[in-house]
């Protein structure tokens, strides 16, 4: 559900600007009753509210209304030193909310954790700064000065507020005036860094106990202590009411009466401790968390008994910051959240608050302007035009493959078949959802025989026509298909099919949208300072600052949390060389060399490295893949031996050879054999995939069919010889949607596939085609058993460039042989002569002239018999018939 807006965080006309600093106003209109489980009955004095689909201000707000910044004011600290935490102080959060990785970390934590101080270190040093160390009870209400919670947790004073006439008054005494009028002011506006060292309840170290609240509408305030007593707190400045009572701190609730309106009952933000332990606080300086996503965002949780939502963001140049959402009328002067030291982080946990809600955060920058950002932690956001974040609820997803996982951890990926079909959700069957998806997805892979499915980027991005490569919400699966736990459920059901998943990574770049996370804190902060490193003009986006630690822990992190959270089997990493050059696409003088003078990134190098590191030591079985054009050497050499670690590089040598050699006329063919075979002279230095992705077919390069040369029946034989040579060369395999049946039209994210193409008899024929190709490439060993070694590749002849043929041999390691013969020419080979390994009798496992895929049936009748006659330094061969525009594969059979 989406929470409710309050009545009284309504703007009027004549209200300031909901960034602007809130006057106390004892004279507004009180807010009108709501009962539990109830609508809201707004005053017939003030106007009704609904609740509001996104918020009002996009990127930033005018300064604030005040006459002295919280930080130029004497003797205030600046945002980054480390908040007091006064009885916290060496507390850790709710055990329910320490993630495991952080209780991993513990033994390796090698220094001391800062100390916490518990004054406050300024002007006002008087002030004690303690919070209650006993754990509060569960409270009703809503705030309705700052809108806390949600209508489900409010009710008015006489459905939940203690009578008045049975209530024992504690010993009170005045409220002691030990906090400066400028930083009540400062703390009444939200701008200042520590509210939780003024609000809240406080021990005074002399017996008696502080209690300071916000509530600037309000006419009277009570504290109702726990197990029982009051305490009338009377207004000190600007709306904050505060009172002192003999005792130590208990938990408490806030009664505020209003004219013309019954009093309320609430819960208060500023009583509670925070959501964020010291060692998640280390790890996070350090850049070592890797559950980041456990620490920071909004999370659904209790706490202190209490059910909510704690927030927390990372912003170490920000002054001051405010969490703002449909909850509070998108005002957030009563939901400030509080520095927790020279991390940067900021913290604030919302009692009653519930899942769904729309939130963004807003932050005072350096420049003394309020900037309004998605948080880049956000489980869940709106899809576009809206660009609010959502509080996601916990998963309840519950997985069902555990025999997979095993599985995939004791097989050594490079050991194992590995063909894919990349697709684009959104395109691929429009109108289906995560879970709309399952059953065709599933229906459809398993008659093609692939071993994996690929989906482009799933991150939420604002603008569909980036295809998911312009991210903005890098923890955040896109809400376009369904939530989180939709696509939990869509992987879940491909593991349970036998179907590997893969997802594209973007950590390169991001988008300059306003209001995510560029200049996220009012400067550069996720993306590098200097335009020489921090800009990538041919995408017109940003680039991330590799080596600041945090942003480097935020990349890594996102890594684990597809990994991990999604059980997804691998990721393909988008535009490696753009990190790995320092002057990728530019040119002389626009881009700063290295430490050494050179063109090598070498914290984007570090960055590919720790993530592929730490990703295959947490997650056994995994594959990373990289998107590398260049001829960087060691992409997939192991980081212990100086390799960036991938499991597996993209051969874009292969993809752009092979496609210039087929678009030419078969008739001059014979002078670009090389184009064909100069893969091989480098095949085995890197774990190669070979890939005909999205890539190649759009942007004007037309599809696959429409690449090759000839009428149409010429296409289409074109297609399954290429694909034949494809899928026996040596490397795995990645074909994009929509080739597979030879979809005569390029490929756009704006419409479906050409489906109707499979009525045609020759394009059935062509998907019957894949479709033995990977049965048979799974069937084969000597196939993907030996990709990456010299050893599961021979020639038989590579030479033979007048006739247009290559053959060879791929050997499994039990010696098992296949036999692979392609005839790129446009006339058939009778008789042709071959060497062969084995004398005896050779099974044809695959003929792509074969009239069940559309072909014109030349072939061999299904065996070919070798016989000891030497042949081209081979003891034994054969005199076999080479399709026109066509591939055969022979296997021994003895």
């Amino acid at each position: 559900m989406t929470p409710p807006r309050f009545p009284w965080s309504k703007k009027s006309a004549d209200e300031p600007d909901e960034t602007a600093s809130t006057p106390a106003a004892a004279s507004a209109p009180a807010p009108a009753p709501v009962t539990r489980n109830a609508p809201v009955a707004p005053d017939a004095s003030a106007p009704a509210t609904a609740p509001k689909a996104e918020e009002p201000v996009t990127e930033q707000n005018e300064k604030p209304d005040a006459s002295t910044p919280v930080s130029e004011a004497p003797g205030v600290e600046h945002a980054h030193h480390a908040e007091p935490f006064g009885e916290y102080a060496g507390q850790d959060r709710d055990p329910e909310t320490i993630s495991p990785e952080a209780e991993a970390h513990a033994d390796e934590v090698d220094e001391e954790l800062p100390a916490q101080v518990s004054q406050f270190d300024g002007d006002a040093a008087d002030v004690v700064i303690d919070v209650p160390g006993s754990e509060p009870e569960a409270a009703t209400g809503v705030d309705p000065s700052a809108g806390v919670g949600s209508l489900d947790d409010a009710a008015p004073a006489s459905a939940s507020a203690p009578d008045s006439s049975d209530a024992q008054p504690a010993e009170s005494t005045p409220a002691d005036p030990t906090v400066d009028e400028w930083i009540l002011e400062a703390v009444a506006e939200g701008r200042y860094y520590s509210p939780h060292s003024v609000l809240g309840i406080h021990s005074l170290g002399d017996g008696r106990t502080a209690i300071r609240t916000r509530r600037p509408l309000a006419e009277s305030v009570t504290a109702h202590l726990e197990p029982g007593g009051t305490v009338t707190l009377e207004h000190a400045h600007a709306g904050i009411w505060q009172g002192v009572f003999d005792g130590d701190p208990v938990d408490y609730t806030i009664e505020a009466a209003y004219e013309d309106g019954p009093p309320w009952i609430a819960d208060d933000p500023y009583r509670f401790a925070p959501t964020i332990g010291e060692l998640d606080l280390h790890l996070i300086g350090e850049g070592r968390h890797e559950e980041l996503w456990t620490a920071l965002g909004a999370h659904v949780r209790t706490h202190g008994g209490i059910s909510g939502v704690s927030f927390s963001v990372w912003a170490p140049h920000a002054q001051a910051a405010r969490v703002v959402g449909d909850f509070n009328g998108w005002d957030g002067t009563g939901h400030a959240l509080r520095n927790m030291g020279s991390t940067g982080v900021w913290e604030i946990f919302v009692p009653g608050l519930e899942s769904d809600a729309l939130y963004k955060f807003d932050l005072l920058g350096q420049d003394n302007v309020w900037h309004r950002k998605a948080d880049p932690m956000a489980r869940f956001a709106e899809q576009s035009p809206g660009t609010a974040s959502i509080v996601s609820p916990p998963s309840t997803h519950e997985w069902q493959d555990a025999a997979w996982l095993e599985q995939r951890a004791t097989t050594e990926v490079h050991r194992r078949p590995m063909s894919v079909y990349e697709m684009h959700v959104g395109s691929w069957r429009p109108g289906l959802g995560y879970r709309e998806l399952a059953e065709p997805l599933i229906d459809y892979v398993l008659a093609l025989g692939y071993t994996h499915v690929e989906f482009m980027p799933l991150a939420e991005h604002p603008f569909g026509g980036s295809w998911g490569y312009q991210v903005t919400g890098y923890y955040a699966p896109t809400s376009r298909f369904g939530n989180a736990d939709d696509l939990r459920y869509l992987i879940d059901r491909l593991h349970g099919a036998g179907i590997g998943v893969l997802l594209d990574w973007v950590p390169g770049h991001f988008p300059k949208d306003g209001w995510a996370l560029a200049n996220f804190d009012g400067q550069p902060l996720y993306e590098h300072p200097d335009p020489r490193r921090g800009e990538q003009k041919d995408w017109g986006t940003l680039v991330f600052d590799f080596g600041q630690r945090q942003v480097k822990n935020f990349l890594v992190a996102n890594a684990l949390y597809w990994l991990e959270e999604f059980h997804v089997d691998g990721l393909r990493v988008d535009a490696v060389a753009s990190m790995l050059y320092l002057d990728y696409s530019r040119k002389e003088g626009e881009w700063l060399p290295n430490e050494h003078g050179g063109r090598e990134n070498l914290e984007a190098i570090s960055l590919l490295q720790e993530a592929n590191a730490t990703a295959y030591k947490r997650n056994p079985g995994v594959v990373v893949i990289a998107e590398e054009s260049t001829s960087w050497p060691g992409v997939t050499k192991p980081t212990s031996e100086g390799g960036l670690g991938f499991g597996y590089k993209w051969n874009m040598g292969w993809m752009h050879d092979s496609l210039e050699y087929i678009q030419e006329d078969p008739l001059y063919r014979s002078y670009h054999h090389n184009e064909l075979t100069f893969s091989l002279v480098y095949a085995f230095s890197e774990n190669f995939l070979l890939p005909i992705s999205h890539d190649e077919v759009v942007h004007g390069k037309g599809s696959l069919f429409s690449k090759m040369p000839g009428d149409h029946w010429q296409k289409l034989a074109n297609m399954r010889a290429y694909l034949a040579f494809m899928w026996a060369h040596p490397g795995k395999q990645l074909l994009f949607m929509g080739q597979e049946f030879g979809q005569q039209s390029e490929w756009s994210e704006g419409r479906g596939l050409d489906w109707w193409t499979l009525d045609q008899p020759s394009h059935q024929g062509l998907f019957d085609l894949v479709s033995q190709l990977n049965k048979a490439y799974v069937a084969n060993p000597a196939l993907w058993e030996l990709d990456a070694s010299h050893q599961g590749f021979e020639w038989l002849d590579g030479g033979d460039a007048e006739r247009s043929v290559v053959s060879f041999i791929r050997w499994a390691e039990d010696g098992s042989a296949i036999a692979v013969f392609v005839n790129f020419s446009g006339a058939p080979h009778n008789d042709y002569r071959t060497g062969l390994p084995f004398a005896g009798e050779w099974d044809e496992i695959l003929n792509t002239d074969a009239a069940a895929f559309g072909g014109s049936g030349v072939g061999n009748m299904g065996t070919v018999t070798a016989t000891n006659d030497p042949w081209a330094g081979r003891s034994a061969s054969a005199s076999m018939t080479l399709p026109p525009l066509g591939a055969v594969w022979l296997k021994y059979r003895g």
